[in-house]
This record gives structure tokens, sequence and C-alpha cells, in this order.
């Protein structure tokens, strides 16, 4: 159901890097809709096939719990280190950290990350939109400074209930 989470969020790659024994890390994949194993993998070539991956797809995000996923970790455009279960290396070298272990949470992440963006795009143009009229039309002498001062101070009100929308983020 994740897998299928993921996917609908348009992840179309879902590749399994594993040091567990290749017919075991195909069956799982298989249950889970893995679309690339690559199991039998020592630290660095998990580093490798991470290297691979970006080449080929792109930006590249990478979960892990160990040791053994620190060096790809922190090379994977997104390391997500699952919390609970996780290594202090692994939760150290990741960029987020999943604190729950419960990778069914990973699509909200996922989306809610992605609202955060939308909105922060959208706050920055408000911004620089407001300030780059007030400054023309404060210099032009179409605005009087006090009127500037109260455009200037509603559109940071503006700016603050767009983002407080992130509070009732739901995955749709």
């Amino acid at each position: 159901q994740t897998m299928q989470r993921l996917r609908a969020l348009g992840m179309r790659h879902l590749v399994m890097l594993t040091g567990d024994h290749r017919d075991v890390a195909q069956r799982i994949a298989k249950d889970v809709g893995v679309t690339d194993v690559r199991a039998e993998l020592l630290p660095a070539d998990k580093l490798t096939a991470i290297k691979e991956l970006q080449t080929q797809y792109g930006s590249i995000a990478m979960i892990g719990d160990g040791v053994n996923n620190a060096p790809a970790l922190a090379t994977a455009t997104v390391g997500i280190a699952m919390g609970g279960a996780g290594t202090a290396v692994a939760l150290e070298t990741a960029d987020v950290a999943l604190m729950g272990d419960d990778l069914r949470k990973l699509p909200f992440a996922v989306g809610l990350s992605r609202a955060s963006r939308t909105i922060i795009r959208q706050n920055l143009g408000v911004s620089l939109g407001v300030i780059a009229l007030l400054l023309v039309t404060s210099v032009l002498g179409l605005v009087q400074l006090s009127w500037a001062v109260v455009l200037h101070e509603g559109s940071t009100i503006v700016v603050v209930l767009n983002a407080l929308r992130l509070l009732g983020y739901r995955m749709r």
C-alpha cells in the first residue's frame, strides 16, 4: 500500500538495495512492489548504486537504518533514516528521520514537503511582489510611507496565514 501511494505521488522507480541474500530480497520486493532489486551489497556497493541511480534519474531519496547505509544516505539527495530502530550513524547522516519506524508515513512526509515547497514559493512571490510594488510606488510618490508600511505589514499577515494552511495538510 505504501509503494502504491508513493507511485501515486509520481515516484516511478522504487529500488531495494540490500545486503541480504538475492532470493529473499526478490521475494520481498515482489510482495511489496519494488521495481528493481539489488541484493548481497556491501556498503560501498550501495554507495555506488546510489551514484548510478542519481546519474540515471537525478534526485534520489534513500531510506536506511544502519551503519551499512550511512555512506549511501549521505550521498542520496535526501537520506531518510528509520529513527527508532536506526543506528546513531544513520540518524546523524540522514537528512530526515522517521522516528516511528513506520514506512506508511513516508507518503505523508513526501506530500507535506511538496505542499511546503509550494507554499514557500507562493509566499516568496507575494513578499517580493509587494516589496517591489511598494518600492516603485513609494519612490514615485504614489503611496505615502505610512500606507506603504500598512500594506507591507498586511502582506506579512497574508504570508503567515498562507503558511498556516500547512497545519491542516491531509494526504489526498
